[in-house]
């Protein structure tokens, strides 16, 4: 959480309306300047279940979800930024797969939502199965929906990007894992759709993209501008193409 005064009380009540029920729910505040931790806070006294952790310096979303993941006790570990929303059947939906189907990555498909909560009318498909090789090329999980179980990977951790952490803690999972990460097709969380987020400013996305080679995977100069090529294609030609227009009845 930063600054998210705005959101948070919806963003935790996804959490505490899921038909799932055996959860912990760890918040932590990257310092705040708004009344975030106040509301935060309002939830923890009246909720056994979720916890408040506070940064003592800015440090970003790497470190901030890594003390969370840190901090966790359960089997499994999911993410969930502090302006989106998990659908109620969320949690309950992705564990039962994940049990059935002896799965230790899970993600899934969602919907956009604008700032003001109203529907984007864009469906982002989940792919239905995601091997290492093809997520080195995109990042197909969307962080809000994605799910893996640490009881057997162990707990992994975000390297200390600024940008773009989640995706090399996916790709550090599948990895661990072995086999290809599975995706639930029904949409099972919301996105908020920030105005000047990074997804719509393509240089900066490009930037970050680069960093995840070179700095987070640490490959050479032409590996990484090959793998930024194949991002490429994969971004406009494949990746554009999960994402549809929901036509109201």
């Amino acid at each position: 959480m930063y600054n998210s005064e705005v959101f948070i009380s919806e963003t935790i009540n996804s959490v505490l309306n899921q038909s799932y029920n055996n959860w912990e729910l760890i918040l932590i505040d990257d310092c705040s300047t708004d009344n975030t931790i106040a509301v935060a806070s309002t939830f923890q006294l009246k909720n056994k279940n979720i916890h408040l952790l506070k940064n003592t310096k800015n440090a970003g979303a790497a470190i901030s979800r890594n003390k969370g993941i840190n901090a966790a006790n359960g089997d499994y570990i999911a993410f969930l930024d502090a302006d989106d929303l998990w659908k109620p059947i969320k949690l309950e939906t992705q564990i039962r797969f994940m049990q059935t189907h002896n799965c230790d990555v899970c993600y899934s498909s969602y919907e956009q939502i604008n700032d003001n909560g109203k529907p984007l009318n864009k469906f982002v498909k989940a792919l239905p199965t995601l091997s290492y090789s093809r997520l080195l090329k995109s990042n197909y999980i969307g962080n809000l929906t994605g799910i893996y179980n640490a009881k057997v990977l162990g707990k992994i951790n975000a390297p200390n990007l600024r940008k773009r952490q989640d995706w090399l803690l996916w790709l550090k999972a599948v990895e661990v894992s072995g086999k290809p990460a599975q995706g639930i097709q029904e949409s099972l969380a919301y996105y908020r759709v920030r105005k000047n987020a990074m997804s719509s400013n393509k240089p900066e996305l490009l930037k970050h993209n680069y960093r995840v080679y070179r700095k987070g995977l640490k490959f050479p100069v032409i590996k990484s501008l090959y793998y930024m090529f194949q991002f490429l294609i994969e971004h406009f030609f494949v990746k554009s193409k999960l994402i549809t227009t929901i036509h109201k009845k």
